[in-house]
């Protein structure tokens, strides 16, 4: 194992003990880089990671642990399990491809690495940051995912709440609490119950109708229970810039999920420009939305959910800006040649070639071009997968999906040693969306599914995609193994709210089974 060694510049450096194993430095610890840490072979290859959060979220479940469908433990799968030769809690600031090393910085704040991240300037205060130091690598993996896009919206940053982190979904289930509570105050007048009980969410994409679904069963099934007296005061709604939500579905089933919103009462605006987020003075805890095609005119809501849009992650950014020398590009070079990283002109992403591999473009002088005719080349060693990847021509959707099997593809042709030989292909298994009542779609190649055979496709799928035994069982069976408490007795209507909010959906299930009993 590498130690750290303090140099007198203040900053720690890793040295590299020599063994006969490569050691593969892996950057991240989202769907594509766990996943390719979970399947490269150890007994091959030394696996070092650096991320900033020391665990792997399942993201696409994080709506239901939001509104307390599912356990937050149930999402998460800690790293350090997968029995990594290192783990580095930290953000990789730097790289320096000609001395294959990384320059990163710790993260002292790990409440920092749960929440959705921003791009956020620093102040000159050298406090903020955490401490410096290096790592080295015989191969790169590059897999750090994106940032949340703002579009530079004023107040969204300040006011919004997220739905990309384990840290975003707990304090929205604390906010929906005290919305609630608050409502409920005989202080409080019909006026501010109608601006509390408005939940606003920014986003037609699957994220956004799948929280404003889990949303809806929450009060519809549970706290309508609670709360029977604040039911006409809540309004779901759903904004987005598109013409139509889901746009990764056909037009039948965006417009059978459409249908099955406006059944249900959850308001969708489509073609609507959100403009600006700010406090409502008139409210406390409240928000004002203007809303472009509104004109003048503002809406209050409890809460706003960000559910759209994402941009490049900062290091990436960095990343394409730098010019270095490569010389394994061009042996053939009078001078050393200067590259650099090759980016997507749209996402900004690091283009690869159909092996992942990173590529380079050389910058030499004009009387050099005709020798090297500017082409891309693959850096050597250096690789990137997932969000923060683009194949040219390959138009693939920054998906769990396709960052997952990019991942698997890469560990598997490194395992076997011929990771230039077989190129990557992606096989699209479909999409999937929860649209909340026991009802969804799902589309492949294949086939169509709506409903309630499409929801049991989405619950097994999901079941199926978990990375362990453990948190396979907990998502289905912890509901009917945890004792139902007696709500009567509890008089606490926060506390009652809170043991719904942690009620699996295997629970609800068991309700719902019960009483259908009669009917089959």
């Amino acid at each position: 194992m590498p130690s750290p060694l303090c140099h007198s510049s203040g900053r720690a450096t890793l040295a590299t003990v020599p063994d006969r194993k490569e050691r593969v430095v892996i950057l991240g610890s989202g769907w594509a880089g766990y996943t390719f840490a979970r399947s490269l072979n150890p007994n091959k290859f030394d696996r070092i990671m650096i991320s900033p959060r020391s665990y792997f979220v399942f993201t696409p479940l994080l709506a239901g642990t939001a509104v307390g469908t599912l356990e937050m433990r149930t999402v998460l799968e800690p790293v350090r399990r997968l029995g990594l030769d290192g783990f580095y809690q930290g953000w990789a600031d730097d790289i320096d491809f000609a001395r294959k090393t990384i320059r990163v910085e710790a993260n002292t704040s790990d409440d920092l690495a749960s929440r959705t991240r921003l791009i956020v300037k620093r102040s000159s205060g050298a406090s903020e940051k955490g401490p410096v130091f290096e790592v080295t690598y015989d191969k790169l993996v590059i897999a750090v995912g994106s940032y949340s896009q703002t579009f530079g919206i004023e107040g969204v940053k300040e006011h919004a709440n997220f739905l990309r982190d384990i840290g975003d979904a707990r304090r929205i289930r604390m906010k929906v609490l005290q919305l609630f509570e608050k409502a409920a105050l005989p202080l409080t007048t019909d006026k501010e119950r109608q601006k509390l009980l408005y939940f606003a969410i920014v986003g037609g994409g699957p994220t956004g109708i799948e929280f404003a679904a889990e949303l809806h069963d929450l009060i519809k099934e549970d706290l309508s229970r609670i709360y029977p007296e604040l039911m006409r005061f809540v309004r779901i709604t759903v904004f987005d810039v598109a013409q139509k939500v889901l746009p990764m579905f056909d037009q039948t089933l965006a417009q059978y999920a459409m249908d099955t919103f406006r059944r249900e009462g959850i308001s969708v605006k489509t073609g609507h420009h959100l403009t600006r987020i700010r406090p409502d003075s008139e409210c406390e805890g409240c928000f004002k939305l203007k809303i472009k095609e509104y004109g003048g005119e503002e809406i209050s809501a409890g809460i706003v959910v960000w559910s759209t849009g994402l941009m490049q992650n900062p290091l990436v950014e960095k990343l394409s800006c730098k010019k270095f020398t490569a010389p394994q590009i061009a042996p053939d070079a009078k001078s050393p040649v200067e590259v650099q990283l090759e980016t997507d002109p749209r996402t900004g992403g690091l283009i690869t070639d159909s092996y992942l591999r990173v590529n380079v473009t050389p910058r030499t002088a004009k009387s050099e071009r005709s020798v090297h005719n500017l082409h891309a080349d693959p850096l050597v060693d250096v690789y990137a997968i997932g969000d923060c990847a683009v194949i040219p021509g390959a138009a693939l959707p920054a998906t769990a999906q396709v960052a997952s099997q990019k991942a698997a593809h890469l560990a598997k042709r490194l395992n076997r040693g011929d990771e230039n030989e077989k190129e990557f292909r992606f096989r699209n298994w479909g999409t999937m969306t929860y649209l909340g009542s026991w009802t969804a779609i799902h589309q492949s190649s294949a086939d169509e599914l709506k409903g309630w055979a499409a929801w049991i496709l989405w619950r097994t799928a999901y079941l199926t995609r978990s990375m362990s035994v453990r948190n396979k069982i907990s998502k289905h069976f912890s509901g009917l193994l945890s004792p139902a408490p007696n709500l009567e007795y509890n008089p606490s209507p926060l506390l009652r709210a809170s043991y719904l909010y942690n009620t699996p959906i295997a629970a609800r299930m068991s309700r719902a089974a019960s009483a259908d009993t009669g009917s089959l």
